[in-house]
């Protein structure tokens, strides 16, 4: 029998990417827009021939074409620099090569430092938790009540990650729940791609249809010129679609699994692949109870993760969520009197079963060093506002659609999209008659569709913890990606006429 062919590993997958990146610099010519930025009631312009000041007023916006208004700056809802529209002017080429490609993944690792901060403190939490059998037995107990209604375990909790990524913008948390949904699922009878679809897909689809995302609906709506809150109702029933639809399409494929396991895409591209977290281990049919200690350790666990998610909502620094896992480690280790000496050595244990995760998420980064340091990000931007500039409503809408699902190849982040692009996109709404709301839900749903595939996003991250090759993810995505562009194509035509 032929041997598999398996696609490289994901930081290999990554360093292509920035090497495609690179060869782009020296393709393209090197172009920027003019930005602005708010600091101690004052505009900064920055302009290739240097920076200039000008008085933090309304008129100052309005001169400049820029659609925010004043307070979104005073208020911090913009604190990233705002592209300029019209001001897009060649500046002289900064082509990438060898020297630049090699620094920019370690550029990346510096740059998420508190990411991957906090990636690691969550892997020694877990660790802590998981010295405690805490968690075993937790999982255990809600497995026995839970049998025979497997599939609402996929309903109910996908759920709960399509809400969190629409509301506050879930993304990086989602790793903290690997441990947990893995050997839970597989319990049930499911494969290693189910717990990643609930997880992955769910916060994905969430953001895709984020009403209230401070990150990017919130931020993007500023920089278009209109209210976040433009659009709400339409976004909440393009909420309640596509999770409907991400849920059925999980469940489908989690029941035939559970029915074949021969039908798992997992087995079918990986084989027989080992599962990254301790399996479940107790009688079948036994009842398992939560023991009075486990029990108070699961409720630290469960509120360190409620604390997280509200602290990430209250604007919470990463610093302060990274230093919350500390203490419920700690708290963990004193209810369940482990030693000291173990304690630490769990911990760091933890910290280094996340490495490979910490790693891929620094690489990643580094695809946006080259693009910003080539200077070609605002010329792939002017040329693709010069290509739909002249076009009809509706066909510029579905246009927009696909340029953010290319610009997400390259620029994963939400708030960063948002600042670069829609101060340009919104200007060319208002003249071709598109509502600003649509140019928000476009750039949303161009990001959530994308985003499922994306190198330079979750994706590689969520793969590497969960152990499911990129091949096998693919030929799960890819359909559901086909669902949601309908949809999304459906719900931004019919907005638009």
């Amino acid at each position: 029998m032929a041997a598999k062919k398996k696609l490289p590993s994901p930081i290999t997958i990554l360093f292509i990417v920035i090497v495609i990146a690179a060869i782009a610099t020296w393709l393209l010519p090197a172009g920027e827009y003019n930005s602005l930025t708010y600091s101690n009631n004052t505009f900064t312009v920055s302009t290739a021939a240097g920076d200039k000041t000008l008085p933090a007023a309304q008129h100052t916006l309005d001169s400049l074409k820029i659609l925010i208004t004043l307070d979104k700056f005073k208020s911090g809802d913009i604190f990233k620099p705002v592209a300029i529209p019209g001001t897009y002017h060649k500046i002289k080429s900064n082509k990438q090569g060898i020297t630049e490609v090699i620094e920019a993944p370690v550029k990346g690792l510096y740059d998420s430092s508190d990411i991957i901060f906090f990636l690691l403190f969550i892997g020694g939490f877990i660790a802590v938790l998981q010295e405690t059998g805490a968690l075993e037995q937790g999982i255990a107990a809600l497995s026995y009540r839970m049998k025979g209604q497997e599939a609402w375990l996929i309903i109910i909790i996908t759920f709960f990650f399509t809400f969190c990524g629409a509301a506050e913008g879930m993304a990086e948390e989602g790793l903290a729940f690997y441990p947990i949904l893995v050997p839970l699922y597989l319990a049930a009878g499911y494969d290693l791609l189910v717990p990643l679809a609930v997880i992955f897909a769910g916060t994905n689809t969430g953001n895709m249809a984020s009403f209230s995302n401070p990150f990017s609906t919130v931020i993007a709506s500023n920089a278009a010129g209109i209210s976040w809150t433009d659009g709400f109702t339409e976004r909440v029933v393009f909420f309640a679609i596509t999770t409907a639809i991400t849920i059925w399409y999980i469940v489908r494929y989690a029941q035939k699994v559970k029915k074949d396991p021969a039908a798992s895409l997992v087995y079918r591209f990986d084989g027989a692949v080992t599962s990254p977290f301790a399996a479940l281990e107790h009688v079948e049919g036994a009842k398992v109870k939560l023991g009075a200690k486990n029990g108070l350790q699961i409720f630290i666990f469960l509120a360190a993760i409620g604390l997280m998610i509200g602290g990430f909502i209250a604007g919470w620094s990463m610093t302060a969520v990274t230093a919350l896992f500390a203490v419920a480690a700690v708290l963990m280790a004193v209810i369940g009197r482990i030693p000291e000496k173990v304690f630490i050595q769990k911990f760091i244990e933890g910290a280094k079963a996340l490495l490979s995760v910490v790693l891929i998420v620094g690489v990643a980064r580094g695809v946006t060093f080259i693009l910003n340091d080539g200077h070609i990000s605002g010329t792939l931007l002017y040329y693709s506002a010069m290509l739909v500039g002249k076009m009809p409503g509706v066909a510029f809408i579905l246009m927009m659609l696909v340029l953010y699902m290319v610009f997400t190849l390259f620029i994963s982040s939400s708030s960063g999209m948002a600042v670069l692009t829609m101060p340009i996109f919104g200007s060319l709404a208002v003249i071709i008659g598109v509502p600003g709301k649509e140019i928000v839900n476009a750039y949303l749903f161009g990001m959530g569709i994308m985003g499922l595939v994306t190198p330079t996003g979750m994706m590689l991250p969520s793969l590497d913890i969960a152990r499911v090759s990129v091949k096998a993810w693919l030929r799960f995505a890819y359909p559901l990606m086909i669902l949601l562009l309908i949809v999304s194509a459906i719900f931004l035509v019919v907005g638009v006429l």
